[in-house]
């Protein structure tokens, strides 16, 4: 069980507490600090079910600042290795499993 996990960020905390409350202890992947490559974040979307576009984080003033809105899918990952603050948090994978954490909740469905 491995927590894609921002410190600073409220809605990576709360999942963080919620799964310690159920008595899980999950490796934590400080993302800014360990940022995934482009190959993890393929693995980590196709886990996921998601496209990049759907996964990346529109209202971060950096994907304005980086003319993100209408690239496609191969931009938006390379981005999201580069500038890790671009990926939606938190993730939680377990069991072969993925999901964002968004509402906290969210996660235990993989558990």
């Amino acid at each position: 069980m491995i927590l894609w996990h921002n410190p600073r960020c409220s809605k990576s905390r709360d999942t963080l507490a919620l799964l310690q409350a159920q008595g899980h202890k999950p490796a934590l992947r400080l993302y800014l600090i360990d940022p995934p490559s482009e190959q993890d974040l393929r693995d980590l979307l196709a886990t996921l079910g998601m496209t990049a576009s759907a996964f990346i984080r529109r209202k971060e003033p950096l994907f304005a600042d980086l003319g993100l809105a209408t690239t496609d899918d191969a931009t938006l990952i390379r981005a999201m290795a580069k500038a890790p603050r671009l990926i939606e948090r938190p993730v939680l994978i377990a069991n072969g499993r993925a999901a964002i954490g968004r509402p906290p909740e969210n996660v235990l469905s993989i558990l």
